[in-house]
């Protein structure tokens, strides 16, 4: 099995190794057959990855412990579905999991478009096998999931594992890191469509259609894969936060900015021709950032409980961020005349200047996060010294740019095309700016003195009453001429402009994650010590400890506590927390009872017992309105798969076809 394993990553690495030959060989050579050959070598290379992701499972699943990395990762006691994830629970296994998913990624690009951007698909094949060369190669020669355990001259088998972390064994991660890495790696495709675009110097903006479309899917991803994380955190790790600016959390955020920016601002340049440099630019930064994350991850450069441990794969990652920053660059500004765009901006105060703002004040955001990541790993180079920066950095630094994203993500929709006139601009801003102001009046009223929360509520029902505003008005426009029932006006407005309405949806479950975010500030928290049957109030709730229970299986030891819940003398529920030690590993871990209501949720971490056994300690946190960040992320999730549904107004583009390998293409109208 090892050495099938070995041979399938090895024969990838040489496909893609061709593949990236072959496609500029045909293309520069005007050799058709080399092109269709890359192409063809690119399905190989995903069928052989296929092959040795399925060995490796299946090595993982059936206990093969003679495999180093079986026997760190996966043991006979954890359940089937932890020896199904330990595929990407580990170095090894993970690089090849990116591998197999960028090879996946590749093949679907290029049987998609074999017919279509005949000009430049070979570029895209040659940079996106590029990428995925240098992945399968980590896993052939520096870091492979296939190494044996060796003893003397003969290989061993230590009969058991040592498993999973206890932190990986939540159901969560079985699907969390996929999502993240669906997201990392799907980045590859609109870098390489633009790059491309980029060097052939392609006509029209056709292109573009195709990695927007890309873009949307993988920003999908990487949102699912964040918000999934922070409710991982928030369940397992018991501290109650969802979100502590760790390294790795930060690695994740940043290409997830840079992509929010392009996916704004590559309207611009749909509608209007403009923004083109902006574009190139967010689009490789989003690359580069991912890659970037990758190597914060894998290179031990920084300390997190998400990141690998020091590994030989440091330089290599370096040498590979390095090198495809430097080609990026040059190919961006050896073609800037090609990107220069004729129309001009020709007010502030239009709607083309927001989405300038905004994207500065993303990578605003972008730039702050990059700092507090890699400042200590730049100190520690330059003085040998660790140095740490905590979340008031990131706190004080972001809080601010958030709260002007969201008034300009209100803002956005009230002003024209072009140029706004001052009257229009009154009667447009009238109507949010009350219920603003009305809100914040309201928050006042009843006690509250944070001034950011505030601020943060009343920009959210600024930003509220734009969305619900747009759909109100375009939808009554659709009832008064064609006499439909409103519900119905509305679903027709949606689908006649799936991507203004569905971005609007999109926008809609950013202000409830704000909710949810301005909510942590007023948190409560205390530690309390219980003996069986004693009371304590806590944050208006009575909670009293019934009895604490212990397990044991072949996985892990625990310890259950249920804690009965009432309020005013009234039962509200019961909660369970529990602590498990995992034998294999030697490592313990909590799991929190949740009470979860649109208001408030109460959060109980069980911490163990006294020493003299006579009392349970609890962590008793309250956190109000949390929740609504999780139900942000399924409008967000609704409203983008909206945006991906085609309209029934479409944009025409200029579309590049071209029969064979030419070098001067012919344009139509789609």
């Amino acid at each position: 099995m090892e050495n099938l394993g070995a041979l399938s990553v090895l024969l990838a690495f040489c496909m893609a190794v061709f593949s990236v030959g072959a496609s500029l060989a045909g293309k520069y050579g005007r050799r058709p057959f080399l092109v269709v050959s890359a192409e063809r070598a690119v399905y190989a290379t995903w069928l052989l990855l296929t092959v040795a992701s399925g060995l490796l499972v299946s090595a993982l699943t059936s206990g093969d412990y003679r495999l180093a990395y079986v026997a760190a990762h996966s043991n006979k006691a954890m359940p089937g579905i932890f020896k199904f994830t330990a595929w990407w629970g580990g170095q090894e296994g993970s690089l090849l999991f990116w591998s197999w998913l960028l090879s996946t990624y590749t093949a679907v690009v290029t049987f998609t478009n074999r017919r279509k951007f005949r000009d430049m698909m070979p570029l895209v094949v040659a940079i996106m096998m590029t990428t995925l060369a240098f992945f399968a190669g980590m896993i052939t020669f520096v870091a492979s999931p296939f190494r044996v355990l060796m003893a003397g001259r003969g290989v061993i088998d230590v009969g058991d594992g040592n498993g999973l972390s206890p932190l990986l064994q939540w159901w969560t991660m079985a699907i969390h890191p996929p999502f993240l890495y669906l997201g990392y790696v799907g980045f590859t495709v609109p870098f390489a469509f633009a790059m491309a675009s980029l060097v052939t110097r392609q006509p029209g903006e056709a292109w573009i259609h195709t990695t927007r479309r890309w873009a949307i899917v993988t920003w999908l991803f990487q949102s699912t894969g964040i918000l999934l994380g922070m409710g991982w955190a928030y369940t397992v790790l018991g501290w109650g936060g969802y979100w502590g600016w760790d390294p790795v959390e930060n690695a994740s955020l940043m290409p997830w900015i840079t992509a929010t920016a392009f996916l704004h601002s590559v309207m611009m340049q749909e509608k209007k021709g403009m923004m083109k440099v902006w574009n190139m630019v967010l689009v490789s930064a989003t690359f580069l950032l991912s890659i970037l994350g990758t190597t914060l991850t894998r290179t031990g450069l920084v300390a997190s409980v998400h990141a690998f441990a020091q590994s030989p794969v440091k330089p290599y990652f370096t040498s590979f961020l390095i090198g495809g920053t430097v080609l990026t660059a040059i190919a961006i500004v050896a073609n800037l005349r090609y990107l220069k765009s004729d129309v001009k901006l020709e007010s502030v105060v239009s709607r083309e200047s927001s989405f300038l703002f905004n994207n500065l004040i993303l990578l605003a955001s972008c730039f702050a996060v990059l700092w507090g990541t890699l400042f200590p790993v730049i100190m520690e180079a330059v003085t040998g010294e660790k140095e740490t920066i905590d979340a008031p950095y990131y706190t004080k630094v972001n809080v601010p740019i958030a709260l002007f994203l969201l008034f300009l993500t209100g803002v956005g929709p009230l002003i024209a095309w072009r140029k706004s006139s001052v009257n229009s601009m009154k009667r447009a801003f009238m109507f949010p700016t009350v219920v603003g102001i009305v809100t914040i009046g309201a928050l006042a009223a009843v006690g509250i003195r944070d001034i950011a929360a505030m601020i943060a509520f009343g920009l959210c029902a600024f930003v509220a009453a734009t969305i619900l505003g747009e759909f109100w008005k375009g939808s009554r426009a659709i009832q008064a001429k064609e006499h439909l029932s409103l519900p119905r006006s509305a679903f027709e407005l949606t689908w006649r402009n799936t991507r203004r309405y569905g971005g609007y949806l999109v926008h809609m479950g950013i202000v409830f994650m704000f909710i949810g975010f301005t909510g942590s500030a007023f948190n409560q928290h205390e530690t309390r010590n219980l003996a069986i049957g004693q009371t304590t109030h806590f944050g208006g709730y009575d909670l009293k400890l019934l009895n604490v229970a212990s397990n044991d299986n072949d996985n892990y030891q625990s310890s259950l506590a249920t804690v009965d819940v009432s309020r005013s003398g009234r039962p509200v529920t019961q909660l369970q927390a529990e602590v498990r030690f995992y034998k294999a590993s030697q490592q313990q871990m909590s799991l929190v009872g949740i009470r979860r209501r649109p208001n408030e949720d109460l959060y109980v971490n069980y911490s163990g017992v006294l020493p003299d056994n006579s009392k349970a300690i609890f962590q008793f946190y309250l956190f109000p309105l949390v929740s609504w960040i999780w139900m942000g992320y399924w409008v967000l999730l609704f409203g983008t798969l909206i945006c991906l549904v085609p309209g029934k107004v479409r944009l025409q583009y200029a579309r590049t076809e071209v029969v064979g390998i030419a070098t001067t293409p012919a344009t139509v109208q789609s």
